[in-house]
């Protein structure tokens, strides 16, 4: 069952990240985003990890893509004044790139298929909100301090960057 989901959610991934770069609109292009993130949220689950995927939904579909078609709303873009897509000199390039990662996903999605994992009690505390909270608060407390101040000073920095544009 595990493996079905897998499969329906890393499809839908893969079908919202195509439409993201290839939509037109770009408030379809947010759309597709957010059925992105569902399905990333749908993986987590299929990994068992419920509080990234609860985290996922809030964090990036809720209010991360809400921020997206604000600026998109506020820019007011239309799509005859984006650039178009075109394959010239790198479409086959592209191409070959695009074969190349699609083998290396489907290589690793059939190993997984027949492997087996062994139930390691440690193994299956990851995901969940103790040890995460016992990762950031206690290996990575440093970078998740230095993470908070940047995001402070950058914030601080567009409020006085907006302040100064419209005096």
């Amino acid at each position: 069952m595990q493996v079905v989901l897998f499969g329906i959610c890393a499809l839908l991934a893969i079908v919202g990240a195509v439409g993201v770069i290839t939509a037109r609109n770009p408030v379809y292009s947010a759309l597709f985003l957010v059925l992105n993130f569902f399905s990333l949220a749908g993986l987590y689950l299929s990994l068992e990890a419920q509080f990234l995927a609860v985290t996922q939904v809030i964090v990036y579909a809720g209010a991360i893509v809400v921020l997206f078609l604000f600026v998109i709303m506020l820019l007011n873009l239309r799509p005859e004044d984006l650039p178009r897509f075109r394959l010239d000199r790198t479409g086959p390039l592209v191409v070959l790139l695009s074969l190349g990662l699609l083998l290396g996903v489907g290589m690793g999605i059939w190993s997984l298929l027949g492997a087996s994992f062994p139930q390691d009690p440690q193994a299956q505390a990851v995901g969940t909100v103790e040890s995460l909270g016992r990762a950031l608060f206690g290996r990575y407390l440093v970078g998740f301090e230095v993470v908070a101040v940047l995001l402070l000073v950058a914030m601080i920095g567009s409020v006085m960057l907006a302040k100064r544009r419209f005096q």
